[in-house]
């Protein structure tokens, strides 16, 4: 079936990134956001801009004007290593923390600087100094969602993605690992080292059970479940596959199934699907409300004002530098 045509008014460049996602966005739809997408490659130029955008951005955005796409640990790896002069972050407060840490000379601009995170706010650098009186000695680990602040009282931070890796390179028998305390006890079932969890949750994952899994492959029979880490354990053991918003990715491009369920957050799905239509994506998502504070028209409100810049102590920034760094040398 050839996709929905896009309206007559739009540019060849334009009509060519409706193609792209006509999958998963109407041709109604694509009006609303045409204008926007045309501004935003422009501004990009003008301002030598770059656009890094999570997975969970919405596929306008996904497939029409970023740069580079991925989970926080690629997008941390590429903010380390990008060479133009503006950097904005599709995502979250900490993430754009993140890109300025590693881009101190370089201007991080975040198109809604209300985009926060459960996670980040779940835990406070006081939090860290009581925990390593409880447990001394022990190593902090720090999942990168969290603010500057947190991770500055850290040693090493970590990601979905290499959360195993991190823990077992500090060769100690116990570590504290914060703030995602599902992420802490799935890791602690894949490790011998022992980890003291935190009490955060990402309030998409935390809304998964594994009774909604059940049910799922009573209504949807030959569905692959893969569940992001941040969910429960119930959740994970009921699952086919857990890992980070990448390594779900990578499994359904490698084995193609035909029928799967992305247990994460909504967008996931769409952008996926946009890749392999021939999949049919049951959508058993939940919605992240700060993520979606980040739209087209936003990005490109930025990139003509220049406002919504990031900006981070220069104290806590060494610090909080140097657990960043300590992980992406792993």
């Amino acid at each position: 079936m050839n996709a929905p045509a896009a309206p007559s008014a739009a540019t060849p460049a334009a009509r060519a990134l409706y193609e792209r996602v006509s999958h998963v966005i109407t041709p109604f739809e694509w009006p609303d956001f045409e204008a926007d997408v045309e501004a935003i490659l422009r501004l990009k130029r003008e301002r030598d801009a770059i656009i890094l955008a999570h997975n969970y951005q919405s596929p306008e955005i996904f497939h029409c004007v970023a740069d580079v796409v991925g989970d926080s640990l690629a997008l941390a790896r590429e903010a380390a290593k990008g060479e133009s002069r503006v950097i904005v972050m599709a995502g979250v407060h900490f993430m754009a923390e993140t890109a300025k840490l590693l881009n101190p000379t370089k201007t991080v601009l975040i198109p809604d600087p209300r985009a926060g995170c459960s996670l980040a706010e779940s835990i406070a650098p006081e939090d860290v100094a009581l925990l390593r009186q409880a447990y001394p000695g022990a190593p902090v680990v720090t999942y990168v969602n969290t603010s500057a602040a947190v991770k500055a009282a850290s040693d090493i931070c970590c990601t979905s993605a290499n959360a195993v890796k991190v823990v077992e390179s500090l060769g100690v028998p116990r570590v504290i690992m914060i703030p995602d305390e599902f992420l802490a006890k799935n890791v602690a079932a894949q490790t011998r080292v022992e980890i003291v969890a935190w009490r955060g949750r990402c309030e998409v994952h935390e809304q998964f059970s594994a009774r909604d899994i059940r049910e799922l492959r009573e209504a949807y029979p030959g569905a692959v479940v893969l569940a992001h880490p941040e969910c429960p354990p119930e959740v994970v053991a009921e699952a086919d596959f857990t890992g980070s918003t990448a390594d779900m990715i990578g499994y359904v491009g490698r084995n193609r199934p035909a029928r799967v369920a992305l247990v994460t957050e909504c967008s996931m799905s769409a952008n996926v699907s946009v890749h392999y239509p021939e999949i049919d994506f049951v959508r058993p998502c939940a919605l992240c409300p700060h993520m979606k504070r980040i739209t087209l028209s936003k990005i490109r409100r930025a990139l003509e004002t220049m406002q919504g810049e990031v900006t981070i102590d220069p104290a806590i920034a060494a610090a909080a530098r140097r657990a960043v760094e300590r992980m992406l040398a792993l």
